[in-house]
């Protein structure tokens, strides 16, 4: 995850046990992209049991289940809006989101952002 000048070192040996796994190819944005783009999906209607599903969700690192996150509290919030901490982590999924699409068009993360948008729009 690029963030600003933060770089981190990882022996190569310990990569795959740290949990440092490669950037997302073309077949991983296009699996991305589609799960932003799926219909509504059901979620808890329980406050803390939905937070606690995204918060395992996130920890996860799977780049899929993040967008399943951005998806779904981007729509809470265009339907309904979003407690603060809610807001808060749609924009931690979002700044995650936006890195691994960065990285894997090979663009800035302004750009990034915007693919981001439109596909969310779509």
């Amino acid at each position: 995850v690029s963030q600003g000048d933060l770089t981190v070192r990882v022996p190569a040996d310990n990569a795959e046990y740290v949990g440092v796994r490669d950037v997302v190819g073309q077949e991983g944005l296009d699996k991305v992209f589609q799960v932003l783009r799926a219909p509504h999906t059901e979620e808890p209607t329980n406050w803390s049991r939905r937070y606690k599903a995204n918060v395992e969700k996130l920890a996860s690192g799977d780049v899929i289940k993040v967008a399943e996150v951005v998806r779904d509290l981007w729509r809470r919030d265009q339907d309904r809006g979003l407690s603060a901490g809610e807001k808060r982590m749609l924009a931690r999924a979002r700044q995650i989101l936006v890195s691994e699409l960065a990285l894997a068009e090979k663009t800035n993360e302004d750009k990034a952002e915007i693919i981001l948008d439109e596909v969310l729009a779509s």
